[in-house]
């Protein structure tokens, strides 16, 4: 009979594993938006190097598309170019590390409720096995 609660322990111990994992995964993509901040930092550094091109108007229309959100105030905002860009880097990089905040936190509940849930599926598996060892019998799953 012993070797059945070293079975069990083992199946506990990879429920935790398991759940430590996914955990250490999201937490991981929660630095997603802080990547993508970097990438429109840089796309709004292109802004002002094609501002101070002789083709400026049709420069700064090209990289449109990449400027996503932040074309707006940056093309057609009050202002000359530095100061709209320097404006919007402030905002991008403030909604950015605010959508990371909420994905962290998100991530640290879903987490905690993950191995709460692992915990109390463990301990019911440790208990139903104990029962079984007092009653003489194996359990059978």
């Amino acid at each position: 009979m012993r070797g059945d609660n070293a079975t069990w322990t083992g199946f506990l111990v990879a429920t935790f594993g398991a759940v430590g994992l996914v955990g250490a995964a999201g937490i991981y993509g929660a630095q997603v938006p802080y990547a993508h901040a970097l990438a429109r930092n840089a796309v709004l550094d292109q802004a002002l190097a094609a501002a101070a091109a002789p083709d400026a108007a049709a420069r700064l229309e090209a990289l449109r598309p990449a400027l996503d959100d932040s074309a707006d105030p940056i093309l057609a905002g009050p202002g000359d170019i530095a100061s709209r860009v320097a404006a919007e880097r402030r905002r991008m990089f403030a909604a950015f590390a605010l959508e990371a905040h909420n994905i962290r936190v998100r991530m640290f509940i879903g987490l905690a409720a993950f191995t709460a849930g692992g915990a109390v599926f463990g301990a019911m598996i440790l208990s139903i096995v104990g029962r079984n060892e007092k009653a003489g019998s194996r359990a059978s799953f």
